[in-house]
Formats: C-alpha cells, structure tokens, sequence
C-alpha cells in the first residue's frame, strides 16, 4: 500500500523545518531544496486526495499543479515557478562556489518564508 495524503503532509511538513535546520546552519542552498521537496511532497499528497491515483515520480512543481488542476493566486504561483527553476540548480549544482553566491541568506531567508507560506495554501487546498 502507498502512502496516504496524511503521510505526504506529514512528511511535507518535517522536510520543512529540515529547510529551516539548514537554514540556520547557513546550508543555503540545501535550505532551498528541502522547501522545494516538501512543497512537492504536499502536492503529491494533494494529487493523491484529489485524483485517487498515486502521484508520477517527477519533481517538477508546476507539473503536479496542473495536473491536479488547480491555479494558485499569483504570487504563490509566480513564487513555485521559480522555485522549480531552483531546484534543478540546488540538486544538480555546476559549481558549488557560484551556488554560494546564488543563494545568500536574504535571497534564501525569502525562499524560505515563500516556501512556507506555499505549504500553507496547498494544505487548505484539501
């Protein structure tokens, strides 16, 4: 048996406050791909509760929207846009020096308030 849309959420929410441990650790860009992970994570729970089919093996954000059919407001759509972008760069980086560049605490500390406040709008999505 797959998991349950619960478990997504739950699992959702502890690569969430991982995001926020590596943050604090100044892992930036570690910080963006664990709220890249759980935002995936609450939409394959969501995909799961919506269309009662175990979510496909991808990671990509705007994907998973679309496929459940659903459009976030603006922002939280613009903001998921981009962090689909950043997460190929976070989980396959080139360099690791201009990574550290990229993802300086103001520009992560954003992601991850953004990132937060995303998990929040999909949870009332269920």
């Amino acid at each position: 048996m797959g998991k349950t849309p619960q478990e997504w959420l739950k699992q959702a929410d502890y690569d969430m406050k991982t995001a926020e441990i590596m943050f604090d650790n100044k892992r930036y860009f570690y910080a963006v791909f664990m709220c890249h992970l759980s935002i995936e994570k609450a939409l394959k729970g969501l995909y799961l509760e919506r269309l009662k089919e175990i979510p496909p093996k991808v990671h990509n954000l705007v994907y998973l929207l679309n496929k459940i059919g659903i459009k976030p407001l603006k922002p939280v759509g613009k903001f998921l846009i981009k962090l689909n972008e950043a997460s190929i760069v976070t989980r396959y980086p080139e360099e690791l020096d201009t990574l550290q560049k990229d993802f300086t605490q103001s520009v992560v500390g954003n992601i991850l308030l953004r990132s937060k406040e995303a998990l929040e709008w999909i949870k009332t999505q269920f």
